[in-house]
């Protein structure tokens, strides 16, 4: 089960981290546009939550493939 490796959760973390900082940038970009009304606060819960949903969607689609997505495929590092 590739669930188990370390080459999976770094990609899920990376994927995860990723989804946040997206989540975090957009929240706020649109906050100084006036289509959000988003404070700092605000906007770390959706990066959050985003960063969870990103997580969960890596567990829920690890099974039969060889990384954290559906299409995906994770390379372990040589010697790791």
């Amino acid at each position: 089960m590739t669930m188990l490796t370390a080459a999976f959760w770094r990609a899920t973390a990376e994927r995860a981290v990723r989804t946040a900082a997206q989540t975090l940038v957009a929240s706020l970009g649109l906050d100084q546009l006036g289509v959000l009304d988003a404070d700092w606060g605000q906007g770390f819960s959706l990066a959050g939550g985003a960063a969870l949903l990103a997580v969960l969607t890596a567990v829920a689609t690890s099974g039969g493939s060889e990384g954290p997505g559906i299409t995906e495929t994770v390379r372990g590092r040589e010697g790791t």
